[in-house]
This record gives C-alpha cells, sequence and structure tokens, in this order.
C-alpha cells in the first residue's frame, strides 16, 4: 500500500460537531485492498456508520471482507446485493458487523427505515454499499469511503486494473481525533 497522498489528514475548518477529515490512500490490489480494510477496523468501534461509494468492481466488498477480518467477525463477508443485509457476528469481543447493499434499493431513507439500521447502529458497526444519498440521516458522524479506478499504471509490472484511490472523509465529531492518514502507512 503506497502512503497517502498527503503527510496528515486534511481539515475543512468546520467545528468539530460538522468537521471533515479526510485522507486519501492508493491501493495496487485486491490483498491491498483487503489489507486497508483489516487496518481501517482498528480504528472503528460500535456505532460507526461506513458508506461505501465506488462503480461496480471497485473493491467495496473486498475493503469489507477486510473490515470483517479485522473486526473477527462470523461467516464469509461476501457482496449482500440479493439479501441487501447481513449480520455478522463477533467472535471476540468486539462489535459485530451490518454488511448492507443498498445498490437494489431506490427509495433512499425509506427503503432504508425498513432495514431498521437505526437499531443496530449503537451497537454495530455498519457498513452500507451504495449508500450515498439514502443512509446519512441515520448519524450526523460518519465516514464516507470512495474508491476510484486510477487509470494508466505507474509501475509496469501493476496491473492497471488493480489500482485505486480511496478517499475516506470522516464527518462529524466522532471523526475529529482520528488519524485517518494512518491508514496509508
Amino acid at each position: 500500500m503506497e502512503a497517502p497522498h498527503s503527510p496528515a489528514a486534511e481539515t475543512d475548518g468546520r467545528t468539530a460537531a460538522t468537521a471533515r477529515i479526510t485522507a486519501r490512500v492508493t491501493v495496487d490490489s485486491p490483498e491491498r485492498m483487503s489489507e486497508l480494510g483489516r487496518r481501517l477496523a482498528a480504528l472503528l468501534r460500535p456505532g460507526d456508520l461506513v458508506m461505501l461509494t465506488g462503480e461496480l468492481g471497485a473493491g467495496k466488498t473486498t475493503l469489507t471482507r477486510g473490515l470483517g477480518a479485522g473486526l473477527g467477525v462470523r461467516g464469509a463477508v461476501t457482496s449482500p446485493t440479493f439479501v441487501i443485509a447481513r449480520v455478522h457476528p463477533s467472535l471476540t469481543a468486539g462489535p459485530p458487523l451490518v454488511h448492507v447493499d443498498a445498490y437494489r434499493l431506490g427509495g433512499g431513507l425509506d427503503e432504508m427505515e425498513d432495514l431498521d439500521l437505526d437499531v443496530s447502529l449503537p451497537d454495530s458497526v455498519v457498513v452500507v454499499e451504495w449508500g450515498e444519498g439514502k443512509v446519512e440521516e441515520l448519524s450526523d458522524d460518519r465516514l464516507h469511503v470512495v474508491i476510484d479506478r486510477l487509470v494508466g499504471a505507474v509501475d509496469p509490472l501493476v496491473a492497471q486494473d488493480d489500482r485505486r484511490e480511496v478517499t475516506l472523509t470522516g464527518i462529524g465529531g466522532r471523526w475529529s481525533g482520528v488519524d485517518l492518514a494512518s491508514l496509508g502507512a
């Protein structure tokens, strides 16, 4: 995994309650994406909402698989596209992982409310793929992870299809003291 583009996370100068902390990390393989998820899991705690954004095949489920490994949860973390949501209980004393794929949900928060995520959120880490524009109202504090494919390989030994830039934006007071830039170290 390459270092983040800046040595420290960027802040936008808002108050702690509405602050946005941003870090960028470049990964060059699915294994590195999973490793990023494991590292990110160490920063997560019960009540955290993580929104994942990226095109099909960008690596959202791979990142979540790493989160599951880092959180020590039970069950294989796979795309919940057809079941919409899966709960992975902790095998340790940590929080369960609630993995949601909102791709097939078009109605925004109304359809999300049917999943009762607000009930799960205080005790779990809730990860929502395709959640942008659908789950922001669940929490003032959230981590928005955007995965973009990079075009053109810098290293001729690395397939360009595997390179991703991951932008992590912590929103709200929960993220004001979290060093997201450390994820690229």
